[in-house]
């Protein structure tokens, strides 16, 4: 990914722990390094086709004044995130707000803060098979496309499918979506199970009946292993509903663990339950 770097902007404002940091304020210094794709604008010499860093500035500066935060990594977390918004070109974005002669009773020149954040992919399963089905699913893809960290980007085919796990309960409809989203793993998880909660989901036996299931199956190339929450999720190879719409939507994903892309992973599923027939 191509870069363009602003450094050491010059930004007068209250931000601090102290009072008098906050009223009188004092001069901060960023560092903003864009990534973006820039062979466009190279190409073209086109300023709408790259991230004008003129205008860059201007934002930084006025979110940085009209704000104020107790700590600068405060300060970081949000205007990374204003200006991730704020420009859609933007793939990520690594901040260092210094601090110069911050005021901790000991000589030093500068306290600073560095972060990077940038905008992920992820697909998502969403199945239900309670009440009005087609209409859970539906309003699941709509409460993520209104979150501002969420970009909706492709949405499969709906699928009819017969439960899977526990078998005496109605059949399912099933799909998978792709995303990019600001968040990460652990707040996404918390933001589909606040989808579910909004659709009335009720957890009262593993794998029976329920209004709406959002599950993560691939966070980036990402592997995660924690109490909560696992990605890849661990019961993709085995799920047809889950590999038919993800092969709709990205069929030469790579699994990164078993390295094999969905349609490699259907083709291999869709054998052996012929074999077993």
């Amino acid at each position: 990914m191509d870069r363009i770097t602003i450094e050491n902007l010059q930004v007068y404002a209250h931000h601090g722990v102290l009072p008098e940091e906050t009223v009188l304020g004092q001069r901060f210094l960023v560092t903003a390094v864009l990534e973006l794709e820039t062979r466009p604008a190279g190409r073209t010499d086109d300023l709408e086709l790259s991230v004008n860093y003129a205008v860059v500035s201007e934002k930084i500066t006025a979110f940085l004044q009209k704000n104020t935060f107790r700590l600068i990594e405060s300060a970081a977390e949000q205007l990374a995130e204003y200006l991730l918004l704020e420009f859609p070109l933007l793939h990520g974005i690594t901040l260092t707000i210094k601090k110069p002669w911050a005021p901790v009773g000991l000589p030093l020149d500068t306290v600073s803060v560095s972060i990077s954040r940038q905008w992920h992919t992820a697909y998502v399963a969403l199945g239900s098979n309670m009440g009005d089905k087609e209409s859970y699913l539906n309003e699941a893809v709509a409460f993520l496309q209104n979150e501002k960290t969420i970009r909706v980007q492709k949405v499969s085919d709906y699928l009819v499918t017969k439960p899977y796990g526990v078998l005496d309960q109605d059949d399912f409809l099933n799909g998978c979506l792709q995303l990019q989203t600001l968040l990460i793993p652990q707040e996404l998880l918390e933001l589909l199970q606040r989808a579910e909660q909004a659709a009335n989901r009720q957890r009262l036996r593993h794998w029976g009946p329920r209004t709406l299931d959002l599950d993560i199956l691939f966070y980036d190339d990402q592997i995660v292993w924690e109490p909560n929450l696992v990605i890849p999720h661990p019961e993709i190879p085995k799920r047809t509903f889950v590999l038919e719409p993800m092969v709709q939507i990205a069929p030469y994903f790579v699994h990164p663990i078993l390295r094999k892309t969905m349609r490699e992973l259907l083709e291999t599923l869709s054998a052996k339950n012929t074999d077993n027939q």
